[in-house]
């Protein structure tokens, strides 16, 4: 196991430790892996800025194709969320007012060093595979703008999916836990491909 690997499943344990302790139902767990979209989006724009630093042509690229991908990339999480909070939040919430309704849920559900230990895993990876491995002298602008997007796709529909099923039960805590299990899975598999997705392009 990696060492990226490690930080990756310490942080998918945090929702057990919210589940477990601060009784956690399912809105407070879907609202931090949504709020994982907006960490993974960060991150993407920090990898589009490093790639490939050496070539010209690349930084004439990324004016064009970074607020590109923060547009669409945004609208895309946008979207989710608002999904996440009418579906799975409590009544009287304005599901389109994110700006509003997801940092009153941060502070009421606890979600604060949740969201700190999803920045410190996937800051980490992005430090050990990225830069310290040598990721971003290989990764294409074209391959990072869709990263994100295959793996944001698998997670949300394991994680809606699984939402529906734990809301319709009543949120008992045992499905709580196999919804953790399946969404760290998930993020498992997704991890490996992208490690194997930049190991395989070509050195430039």
């Amino acid at each position: 196991m990696t060492p990226s690997q490690v930080a990756l499943v310490l942080a998918n344990a945090v929702p057990l430790v919210g589940v477990l302790l601060l009784g956690w139902t399912v809105f407070p767990l879907l609202l931090l892996y949504w709020l994982e979209n907006v960490v993974v989006g960060g991150f993407n724009v920090l990898k589009m800025l490093l790639a490939k630093p050496a070539e010209p042509v690349y930084w004439a690229g990324k004016l064009f194709l970074i607020p590109f991908f923060i547009v669409h990339f945004g609208g895309f999480t946008f979207v989710h969320g608002v999904l996440v909070v009418a579906f799975f939040g409590p009544k009287g919430i304005q599901p389109f007012d994110l700006l509003t309704a997801v940092p009153a849920a941060i502070r009421a559900n606890q979600l604060g060093w949740g969201v700190l230990s999803l920045i410190a895993s996937h800051g980490f990876s992005f430090y050990w595979n990225y830069v310290k491995n040598g990721e971003y002298q290989r990764a294409s602008l074209q391959a990072l703008m869709g990263q994100p997007y295959g793996r944001v796709m698998v997670l949300h529909l394991t994680v809606l999916f699984g939402g529906w099923i734990v809301m319709l039960l009543g949120s008992p805590v045992g499905a709580l836990l196999v919804l953790v299990a399946l969404k760290t899975a998930a993020d498992w598999r997704g991890h490996r491909a992208e490690r194997r997705k930049f190991a395989a392009l070509p050195e430039a």
